[in-house]
């Protein structure tokens, strides 16, 4: 199952604190489709959702924002 996550308005550690609860409420296997700023927000959700065992299987700019994909 996928689900989406908007924390283009949040900012650090702000970010990756919404990531991480959204990441204990989904399944494992599930798929959380994480939309971002550029800057910090893109550099330090993809490297700390794979220090925490996470899979980021995507990486792609859209607009203004980019789109984290991160498999539990």
């Amino acid at each position: 199952m996928q689900h989406t996550l908007d924390i283009t308005k949040e900012r650090c550690p702000m970010t990756m604190v919404k990531v991480k609860l959204k990441l204990s409420q989904i399944n494992d296997g599930d798929v959380l489709d994480v939309l971002l700023s550029e800057g910090e927000p893109l550099e330090s959700v993809p490297r700390t959702a794979e220090e925490q065992g996470y899979r980021v299987e995507d990486i792609r700019k859209d607009g203004a924002f980019y789109h984290v994909v991160i498999r539990k």
